[in-house]
């Protein structure tokens, strides 16, 4: 199973952490880890493409993702919870369809 988490300060969402495997499927094949791979990626890759946010990656490698947002002002930081919005709306329509694959959660910012 994927265990995703989605770290927020009150309603502010400040990071992403998503360990294992979801065992849908063989390596290769597995739409449920393909599925939040291509989630968090995007996030990550369209904060700093599209938004010029450069994230806190603290892992990237197999069968982990995690990264932190960086301190923002005002009009970055209304970018960026479009941006993880989105991110999470995505893990939950993937949870909502795949429950026994992924568990999604949200914790208060790990300090």
């Amino acid at each position: 199973m994927i265990s995703a988490i989605l770290y927020r300060e009150g309603s502010r969402l400040t990071g992403f952490r998503a360990t294992g495997h979801s065992g849908y499927a063989e390596a290769g094949s597995d739409i449920v880890c393909a599925a939040v791979s291509v989630l968090g990626c995007t996030c990550v890759n369209s904060l700093e493409s599209l938004c010029g946010i450069a994230v806190l990656l603290n892992g990237n490698e197999d069968g982990l993702l995690d990264f932190d947002l960086p301190p923002l002002d005002q009009e970055g930081d209304k970018k960026a919870q479009l941006l993880m919005g989105a991110l999470q709306q995505g893990l939950k329509d993937v949870q909502d369809s795949y429950p026994e694959y992924l568990k999604l959660s949200m914790k208060e910012r790990r300090k």
